[in-house]
């Protein structure tokens, strides 16, 4: 999609600090890290959001989620890290091209979600 900001990164238009790259997928740090370690894993076919996952997406989908791992301890995270996909409004997605944040550091990343 012409205007999806993660398509235009994944087609090489826009730069990014990589992290790892194949055929199917690319993984880059985020511009507004909210721990030492935070990156992405974007599937480089567009796919709006979790909620539009079909039956065709479960290869692609099972490979990011194996790739996280070893993506993150490659960047350091040996003593575990947070994944986050925020799906539609409610639950916060921004850029409306499914992706995996992979975040970490050297202390806890806290509470999963914050008491109202």
């Amino acid at each position: 999609m012409a205007d999806c900001l993660f398509c235009r990164i994944a087609a090489g238009e826009i730069p990014c600090k990589k992290v790892y790259e194949d055929e199917q997928m690319l993984a880059f740090h985020d511009i507004h890290p909210q721990r030492p370690v935070h990156f992405l894993i974007i599937p480089k076919p567009h796919l709006s959001s979790l909620y539009d996952a079909g039956s065709e997406h479960e290869a692609l989908l099972g490979r990011m989620m194996a790739k996280a791992g070893e993506l993150a301890r490659a960047e350091g995270l040996d003593d575990g890290f947070r994944t986050i996909v925020n799906t539609g409004r409610i639950g916060g997605q921004e850029v409306y091209h499914l992706h995996l944040h992979i975040l970490g550091g050297p202390e806890p990343v806290g509470p999963m979600t914050q008491k109202r």
